[in-house]
This record gives C-alpha cells, sequence and structure tokens, in this order.
C-alpha cells in the first residue's frame, strides 16, 4: 500500500527522480473543485448584482469578491490557479459568438461608426498614456528603492 503511494504521488526512493502525475480521477477532482470555486464567486457576484442597486455587471462583483477572497487568505492561489489558467488560456475562443452578432448588425451598426470611432479613440489612447506612466512612475519608485538600499 505505501509503495504504492508513493509511486503515485512520486515520494520515496522508487521513484529515482521522476515527477509522476496524478491518478486521473484526482487531476479532473482536482479541475472539478477548482472550477466550482470560481463558480461560487460568479453566483455570490450574481446575487450581489440581484440586491444592490449600482449598474456594475455581475461578474465584476464576482471578480472583486475573488480577489478579496485571495488577498485575504480566504481562498489560496494554488485552490484556483489551474483552471484560471486554463480559461484565460481560452479567453479569445469566447469573444468568438459576440464578434459574430456584431457581424450581423454590421449594417445597422454602419450608421453608428463615427460616433463609435470617436468614442474608442481618445479613450484608447488615454488608456494607454495612463498605463504607459504608471509603468515609468513604478518603474522609477523601484529603481529609487534599489538605490536607496545599496
Amino acid at each position: 500500500m505505501l509503495s504504492q503511494y508513493r509511486r503515485r504521488t512520486g515520494s520515496g526512493p522508487c521513484t529515482r527522480g521522476r515527477r509522476l502525475r496524478p491518478p486521473k480521477g484526482d487531476f479532473v477532482t482536482k479541475y472539478l473543485f477548482q472550477f466550482a470555486r470560481i463558480l461560487a464567486f460568479c453566483f455570490l457576484g450574481e446575487i450581489l448584482h440581484a440586491v444592490l442597486p449600482l449598474p456594475i455587471p455581475a461578474s465584476v462583483y464576482g471578480l472583486i469578491l475573488l480577489l478579496l477572497a485571495l488577498r485575504l487568505g480566504i481562498v489560496k492561489l494554488e485552490q484556483v490557479k489551474e483552471v484560471g489558467l486554463f480559461l484565460t488560456g481560452i479567453f479569445p475562443l469566447l469573444f468568438v459568438p459576440a464578434a459574430a452578432g456584431v457581424m450581423e448588425l454590421w449594417a445597422e451598426m454602419g450608421n453608428m461608426l463615427l460616433p463609435i470611432i470617436i468614442a474608442i479613440v481618445p479613450v484608447t489612447v488615454l488608456v494607454l498614456a495612463s498605463a504607459g506612466r504608471t509603468t515609468q512612475a513604478l518603474t522609477s519608485r523601484r529603481k529609487n528603492k534599489e538605490a536607496a538600499h545599496d
């Protein structure tokens, strides 16, 4: 029994430096529990959206709750990391239905194209400029701290 555990977990002298993956059942169960944790925060976000009269999407509430739980140590990063990486990996695929809907409504959007461009371009420039300035400020702050420690 103990040698079987050592073979599965990769501990003990019988592995000779090899890393063994957990059995398939454990692997699937781990992913299901991680996904369930993320879904629980999405559900809590839906509840907050229904209760609070603010114009904030439920997904934003869920993300904020998940962030708070991670920062406060209620949820450990290892408990949601693999599924989070998977979901961010397939993120572009999730935009395909929305892009198809935009293409379907392209004729109606043609009349609003100029106002849309007028709204998007300055906002994009503003976001890029603020992100650049923030990055520069953080970089200079880090360099100042390193110079002070030397």
